[in-house]
Parts: structure tokens; sequence; C-alpha cells
């Protein structure tokens, strides 16, 4: 496996394979890489040639006061994870490759980068957009691949890739989760024994949105209720929020309908987590 660090690099890599006729893949991460990160790079190398894994903590989507300095970095796992999976390269650029000195060009994919954690966030959406679209320039793949778990994000980044034309396919791949129903996630590192119990709330709200829904309950009014005595039963972690969207704008809908998304944030400690589902 390879390792490049300029856009460059990525960018030759990629052209060479287009030119041999080799579809591309791309599955741009933050690192700390886990089982979800997996999953997604095992689907990029089941549908193309070649895939190519980013590693980079994304500065400009983080806030002033959220975790940045102490976002997991295990570069050298990671690398052991991608190789396993299926990856032909790692892009591993620093902060200056991705925003050069005087940068000034931004992606705000206006509306949707204000709701849900949008709205929680701010700022984070428009971070989210500018690295991927740049992600999407340098390696130019003909699909990117992204989990499911950042089910706001995927609707920003569709309408992204729509709006600019970039000839990207998105591909979204299921949540993946701990035998005890908690999402995987990189943050779930910083939670204590006691705190990694109480994240279970999230699951257990998503499950029984799922049941009450599978049951013919369609009234989000009555759904986000239930969520709330949910949590209602764990007061140490504290309710972001909890709505349920179309998909594709990420407005709020009143009645849940085949295709609706239910989505979820919340505070364990310090740490902020998400979870959600498509009902059915």
């Amino acid at each position: 496996m390879q390792i490049v660090r300029t856009v460059d690099e990525l960018r030759q890599w990629s052209r060479s394979k287009r030119a041999a006729g080799k579809s591309i893949g791309l599955v741009p991460t933050m690192g700390a890489l886990h089982a979800g990160h997996a999953s997604l790079i095992r689907a990029a190398a089941a549908s193309c040639d070649c895939v190519a894994v980013s590693v980079f903590v994304n500065p400009t989507q983080f806030g002033p006061n959220e975790d940045y300095g102490l976002y997991p970095r295990t570069f050298a796992a990671d690398c052991v994870l991608a190789e396993s999976e299926g990856a032909e390269v790692v892009f591993a650029p620093a902060v200056e490759e991705m925003y050069p000195a005087g940068a000034q060009t931004f992606v705000d994919v206006e509306g949707l980068s204000n709701r849900l954690d949008g709205a929680s966030r701010p700022g984070h959406f428009r971070g989210v957009a500018t690295v991927v679209t740049k992600l999407l320039l340098a390696a130019e793949p003909d699909r990117a691949f992204f989990g499911q778990k950042d089910a706001a994000q995927v609707a920003v980044l569709r309408r992204m890739v729509s709006d600019l034309r970039l000839g990207v396919e998105i591909v979204v791949c299921p949540i993946v989760r701990e035998a005890d129903g908690l999402a995987l996630s990189s943050r779930n590192a910083y939670l204590s024994a006691e705190q990694r119990a109480q994240a279970l709330v999230l699951s257990r709200a998503v499950r029984r949105v799922e049941a009450l829904a599978t049951g013919g309950e369609r009234s989000s009014a009555a759904l986000i209720a239930a969520v709330h005595r949910v949590f209602a039963a764990e007061p140490a972690v504290r309710m972001d929020y909890a709505e349920i969207v179309d998909w594709q704008t990420l407005e709020p809908v009143a009645t849940a309908v085949n295709g609706s998304l239910f989505a979820v944030a919340a505070y364990v400690g310090p740490t902020r987590l998400i979870d959600n589902t498509i009902l059915p």
C-alpha cells in the first residue's frame, strides 16, 4: 500500500489508474479507524478497482471549543486496517497541504448546513463540504463512500455534489454497531465505562422509534415524545436534538413516511454522540 502526502501525488495516482481503465473509490475519514470505517473500505473495494482512503483531521469542521486537539490520531494502526480491507493508497496530507496559506475559498451548502448538527455546531458543515470538495477534486473518484451514521452530513454532501455537478456517486453504507447496539464512533474512545453504558440510551431511542413506526405510529410528535421518555430514564445524558426530518432537505416533518430520517444527538459527559435510523 502506498502513502501519499500531497494533492499532486494523489491526483497522479488516480489519473494513472483511470488511464489504465480502472474505477476509483474514495473513503474520506478523519482517522482513528474502526469496524465502521472498515465496512466502507470493503464496500469500496467490492465495487471499485482501486480504493483510496484519506486520513485527515479537518480543523475547519471543529468549533473553537470542540475536540480538534484531542481527536484520536492512530495513523499507524489506520494504515494497517486500510491495507487489510483493500485500500491501495492512503492520503494523509498536512493541514497546510489542504489549506494553503492565505486560502479564502470555502464551500457552503446553504439551508441544509444550518439543520440538525449544523444548528448545534455552527460552521461544521461548511468545513465538511469544503474538505470533501477538496478531496473529491484531488482523488477524482467514481464513487465516494460514507456511513449512514453521519446522515445529516450525507444530505449536505449529496446536495453539494448535485449542485456542483461533481460527477461522483455518493454511496451510503449502513451503520455498524457494537453487539449491544452502540453505533461505532471514533469518539467512543472518550467514554469511561460508566459513560459507555449511559451512551446506550441513543440506540435504545432508535430502537423505540423503529418499533413504533413499524407498528404504525406515524405522528412525529408522538415518536419524539417516546424518545424523550427513553432519555428520561438516563438523566446523566443530555439530549442535543431528536428530530424526524426529510432526509433530502433535513426539514422537520409532521408525519413520518417511508424514508424519513430519525436523528438524535446527545452529550454523554462532554462527549457528543449521534445516531439515526431511516424509518420503514
